[in-house]
Parts: structure tokens; sequence; C-alpha cells
């Protein structure tokens, strides 16, 4: 039975707020890390994307903040823009009942200058890219000497993109006496080695990092070479026919390539790697996360941080190098009560790969023969919503409920055909019905929201 937020000595606002949010119980992270965050111990934590575990170092934080100070007084580092966003978001969401906490996000695709005069009013919380960051500090735009404390979220994901050095003279800012959390998904000897060098004494916590054989059905297939995935992946579609699915590949390249190749045979799919634009990236991530892209086709690096509800299936299209990675990997479907489909594509050099999954999971693979596979099942996936960007977003104070009125009082829409409304800085993405998208886009050219004229297309 999972213990009660009530049992631990949260702030009376932060305990509100958790039960406004229907945070019932404590997840397995939240039981095992919160307590010691708490007493103000270091810990050294593995856990998927989607245990938790933002609560629990947002809830460690903003417990200990003292709000009358307008010093930032804790910074958590991310490997992507998305996931910065993801997590300030959270944070700002539980501390919605404690006033006047300023949570700012320092990421790279924003205006610096932007970034240093919300700095210069000061911030409670500081929630940034690695890059960003150290810029700003070497600017002397951004002081961290009141910091009490450091969390690195993601950090495998940031040792693989290269920001260890880049950490390390982040932390060579911050006071020696600090508490440092670090969050990670695998725990491989390079982030052994990184919390040894930032942390003092931390205490070790390792949870729901395996999954039930019942929750996800994992299924391999073995090709004779890396051309003959592609026939193997329209096999596997058209058999068992996911209406939403990430695609793991090892290289940029390949990602596109599939990510063209899917296309081609009527499967609206977008790649997504480190190549992209900042822009394109977002519009990727709004696109399959509000349900107007079916196919998602991802490096590791690129994917990581992504929390979709309700994801049918993952294809392994190149298996990972470590099982841990494999393992993180499936983890994103089979969620929320719901089982999962896991499909990996392997060559006979990756046999010992295999071995050790095997190993790790405590399950033998169970293969199934691609010849007996029918490449005459059809499998044609368009998504039944689009998305609309609108030229316009926070900078103009726009709100989800201005967009909905305009959408319904200017161009008619039925609130029924409006899905997911994302507001960023300076743009706004809506997911609609395909069937309504041209007479949205049309409507709001001629029309108004909240009184103005916003540049509108479809994303």
């Amino acid at each position: 039975m999972s213990k009660k937020f009530e049992q631990l000595s949260l702030k009376q606002e932060l305990l509100s707020t958790l039960e406004e949010l229907k945070f019932t119980a404590m997840t397995p992270i939240q039981e095992q890390g919160l307590p010691f965050i708490l007493d103000g111990k270091d810990i050294i934590a593995q856990a998927k994307t989607g245990s938790g575990k933002t609560a629990t170092f947002g809830l460690g934080i903003l417990n200990s903040l003292n709000v009358a100070s307008s010093n930032i007084q804790a910074i958590i580092l991310c490997p992507t823009r998305e996931l910065a966003e993801q997590v300030a978001t959270e944070i700002r969401r539980l501390a919605r009942k404690m006033k006047n906490v300023k949570v700012l996000t320092i990421c790279g695709g924003a205006a610096e200058v932007h970034q240093e005069k919300s700095l210069a009013y000061g911030a409670h919380i500081v929630v940034g890219t690695p890059g960003r960051v150290l810029r700003l500090l070497k600017k002397d735009s951004l002081n961290l000497k009141m910091i009490k404390t450091f969390v690195l979220d993601e950090a495998d994901r940031m040792l693989d993109m290269g920001f260890n050095e880049d950490i390390m003279e982040i932390a060579s800012h911050l006071p020696s006496k600090r508490q440092s959390l670090l969050f990670s998904a695998t725990f491989q000897n390079d982030i052994k080695e990184l919390g040894a060098s930032l942390q003092n004494d931390a205490i070790k916590v390792k949870v729901d990092v395996d999954h039930m054989p019942n929750v996800i059905d994992q299924l391999f297939y073995a090709v004779d070479g890396h051309k003959d995935k592609e026939e193997a992946l329209l096999k596997v579609l058209g058999k068992y026919r996911p209406n939403r699915l990430i695609v793991f590949c090892k290289t940029k390249q390949i990602t596109d390539d599939v990510a063209k190749f899917l296309n081609r045979h009527g499967i609206f799919a977008a790649a997504i790697h480190g190549d992209l634009l900042q822009n394109d990236r977002t519009a990727v991530l709004t696109q399959f996360s509000n349900r107007s892209l079916s196919v998602l086709v991802a490096t590791d690096v690129a994917a990581r941080g992504l929390d979709i509800i309700e994801l049918e299936a993952v294809i392994n299209y190149d298996l990972p190098e470590v099982p841990e990675i494999y393992i993180h990997r499936i983890g994103r479907t089979g969620r929320a009560g719901k089982n999962g489909l896991a499909f990996s594509f392997f060559l006979q050099r990756d046999l010992s790969r295999l071995s050790s999954i095997e190993e790790l999971t405590h399950q033998k693979c169970i293969f199934e023969d691609l010849a007996l596979l029918s490449t005459e099942l059809q499998y044609n996936l368009t998504p039944s919503m689009k998305t609309m960007y609108i030229g316009g977003g926070k900078k103009n104070n726009l709100r989800p409920g201005d967009i909905l009125g305009a959408l319904v009082g200017e161009a008619k829409l039925d609130p029924a055909d409006v899905g997911d409304i994302t507001i960023l800085n300076i743009l706004s993405y809506v997911a609609i019905k395909k069937e309504s998208i041209n007479l949205a886009i049309n409507r709001l050219r001629d029309g108004k929201i909240k009184n103005r004229k916003f540049k509108v297309g479809l994303a």
C-alpha cells in the first residue's frame, strides 16, 4: 500500500495542492526518495520518465523555499529545452498555492537578452539546459552563490550529449554546502562517477525500473541486413496496427530515412533528432503530443524527457547498445493501466545484446518469424487531428480560453472539434479535427483573437 503525502512534513499549501491535483498516494520514487530529500540528504536515483520524479525533487525544493528572498535557491539542469519546459510547468503547478514563487526557464531557442532581464527581476528556481546556463554564468547575468538545491534531471542523457564539462563548470559556481540530487534512467559507471564528484554520502534510490511482462508484450524479429528492416517494419505494423508509436533509430540519418519511407506508404510520421531547428523540433513534438502526428521516429537523445501517455507501441528499429536503454525505451508504452507492444529488429551480430536484455529483464526473448507475416496487410495511418499555428503566445498574453473563444466565436467551430492548445512565448499550437482545420484557418485569418489579428496557418 503506497504511503500518503500527509505522512510527510510538507507545507500545508503543498498538501492542499496535491489533494486538488488528486495526487492521492506517492509513487515508488516519491515514497523512497522524498523523505531523504526533505531531510536534506543527497540522493542518486534511478527512475524512468513518467515515474513521478519531477514532483519528487519539485516538492523538496518548494518545501524548503524562502519566498521572501529574491535569491535563486534551486537550479535544475535538463538535457533538452522540452524537458526543461515540462519540469518548470510541473513545478509551477505544484507551487500554485504558494504566493509569488518565480520559476524561470533558461534554455537555448530564446533570446538571451530577455532571459537576462528576467533574471534581473529575481527568481527563486531556475530550470535550464547546461549550455545556456553556463553562457549566462560567464556573462555574470546569473548568480548561483545562494543555491540550496542542485538537481540533475536525466543525467545520463546529458553525459551522452557531451555536457559533462559544462556540468562540472556550473557546479564550480555553486556553494559547497548544498543539496545535490541526481536522477537518471540508467546507472552506468559514468553516472556513478558524476555523482561521486558532485555529492556527499549520496543515498542510492532505485525504483520502478523493470516492467512487468504481462504489461508489455515484447517480440523480436531477425533480419538478414539493415536494408531488410523497412519491409519488416511494414509487416509488423500491418499485423498489429498500432495507432500511436515511437520508432527508435541509432542515427539522425536513419530517422530521416525511416520517416520518409513511412510517409511514402501512407503512414503520417516525422523524425526528431539533434539537427532539427528548435522551432521545427517544438512543432513535431507538439503535433505528436496533441495527436495530429501518429508516428515519431527518434534517436534516444532527441526523445529523452518525453512523457507521452497512451502510447500503443515502441519499435526498436535499431537495438540500443546497452540493455538499460532498451528498458527505458519500451517503458514508454504500457502505462496508465494499459498493455503495450514492443517490437525489436536484430541482426546476427546483435545476439549478445539480446542475451544482455534477457539477463536484465529476467525473461526470455520471444521471437516471431517475419516470413509468416503478410506484406499484403495494408496499414494507412492518418491521424484524426491536424495542428494550426497562431503567431502569438504568452508575450501577447494569450490564454487557452482566448483561443478557444475565438475558434468557437469567430470561426464558428464546435468546441468538440478543438483538441489540445499549447501556448509558447511567441507562438501557439492548436489541434483541430482534420475536417475542420481549413475552416478554422480561413476564418481566423479574417477574424481576431482578443480583438487583435494574428498570423495563422497549418503547422
